[in-house]
Parts: C-alpha cells; structure tokens; sequence
C-alpha cells in the first residue's frame, strides 16, 4: 500500500512528536520562523488574489485554492508550527513524551511562528507590496483585519477550535502518505475547507492583522481608508491581542489536543 493505516500513522505520529519536544531549542525555534513565514505568504498570497474580487463566495474559493500550500510547505520542508503541534498529545498520551516537553516545544514554537508572520507583515506593509490597485490591496488587508479584531470571543474560540480540528487532520492526513501527491493532497483538502469556510488560524492571523495595522501607520494607505468611509476603530493592537489572538489560540489548542486525544484513542491505545 501506499498509505500507512491509521494505526500506523497514529505509532508514527508518537515517535516523531517526542522527538520535537526534545529537539535543540535553536533548531526549534528557526524551523518556527521558517513555518511561520510560511503560513504568513499563505495570508500575502491570499489577500492579493482575492482583493479585487466582489462575489464573496468566489473570493472564499480562490482563498481555499491558494492558501494550503503555506500547509503543504510546512509539513515538507519539516518546519515547526504551532497549530499543528497541538498533535504532540498524542505523544503524551502514549507515554512518549512529558506535558512538559510539550509546553516547552509549544512555547518555543509560537514564538518562533510569530516571528516570521509578523517580520513577513512588515515586509509587505512598509516594502510596497500592499501597493497592487493602488493600494487597494493595503485597503482590502486593514478592512479585513479589523473585521478580525471585531468579532466576538465566543465566536472566536468556536472559529479557533473549528480550524484547528481540520488543520490537525490535514497533518495526520499528509503522514499517512508515503509520496510527495499524497502528502501535499492531504494537507491541502482540510485546510481548504477551513478557509473557505472562514475559521480562525492563530498563526495565520499574526500576518492577517498586523499587516493591516502596519499598513494603518502609513499615510497613504490611510487616506485610501478615510476616502473609502471604512470604520478601522476595532483595527487597535488591544483588540487584536486580547479579542482575536488569544481566545482563538485557545480554540485552536482546544480543536488540537481533541483531535490529537480523539485519533490516539481510536487508533494509537494499547488495547487491554
């Protein structure tokens, strides 16, 4: 065959989750900025194909097109992202690694992320990239983004603990195949249906809105805004630390140590 059965996978997944949790914390923390990188030009790349689009539903698609590849680039290049490290329970669970191993690996790797979506952040909002359609693109990102920073943080965890259930499984998805087709197809399908759908990524939102505040600074791009009639009151760094990064870092821890605990038991428990 050329997939590892569940099983399997869920064997494979213990092995290669303890052996983050004990990986040097100079290594960690450069595949974190890497996969953050990563995961920030899935963000770029998704608001400059979308942001002349005006069917909202065909928008979203072209976003599900596009986006998993920041995924598929992540699990392939072996670089370390948070969301998809919530999978380290499996580890845990079957005696292979220490809750505090994986706080650590989980510390180390969210810091690392936040590096490289942010440095990527800046780099398109003050390097001229925002500037597409006469800096439509830098209106089209401050828009979005203070939709983010607006939504409630009810909806915010559901949102988290949603994407993270199919992140999660667009990584278990990839190691069940034992090619290049299988691994990047399985990665790609889960995170589509996250994006299209519009769920909350705690690692993609470290581009998504500190790209539109960054670009908030820059008089130019907010003339564009103040010509337009756009509200950006919610567009505060307050309001993206406390009402979208964080209750939907705790949806998405929440939808992947689930999914994690979920998939050991059905698949990876020693039987009686």
């Amino acid at each position: 065959m050329n997939l590892f059965t569940p099983k399997e996978c869920a064997a494979n997944y213990a092995a290669a989750g303890a052996a983050k949790t004990r990986m040097p914390l100079t290594k960690l923390f450069l595949l974190a900025v890497l996969a953050g990188f990563f995961i920030a030009m899935g963000g770029a790349v998704t608001n400059t194909a979308a942001h002349t689009i005006g069917n909202v539903g065909v928008a979203r698609i072209v976003c599900g097109l596009l986006f998993p590849f920041g995924l598929a680039m992540v699990v392939l290049t072996g670089a370390e992202l948070f969301t998809g490290n919530t999978l380290i329970t499996i580890s845990v669970l079957d005696g292979q690694a220490s809750v505090a191993g994986m706080l650590r690996n989980w510390g180390v790797v969210y810091l690392g992320n936040t590096v490289g979506a942010m440095l990527t952040a800046a780099g398109c909002a003050f390097g001229g990239q925002l500037n597409y359609s006469g800096g439509q693109l830098a209106v089209f990102t401050m828009k979005l983004a203070a939709g983010k920073c607006a939504l409630p943080m009810g909806n915010a965890i559901i949102l988290g603990i949603l994407c993270n259930v199919l992140v999660t499984a667009g990584v278990l998805l990839s190691l069940s195949a034992k090619d290049l087709t299988g691994r990047v197809v399985g990665a790609y399908l889960p995170v589509a249906f996250f994006v299209i759908c519009g769920f909350e990524h705690c690692i993609a939102n470290l581009y998504y809105i500190p790209a539109g505040l960054f670009a908030k600074t820059i008089p130019a791009y907010a003339a564009l805004v103040d010509e337009a009639g756009i509200d950006l009151m919610a567009l505060t760094w307050g309001n993206f630390l406390l009402r979208n990064l964080l209750p939907v870092t705790v949806g998405n821890i929440i939808g992947g140590t689930a999914m994690g605990a979920l998939y050991w038991y059905c698949h990876g428990r020693k039987e009686a």
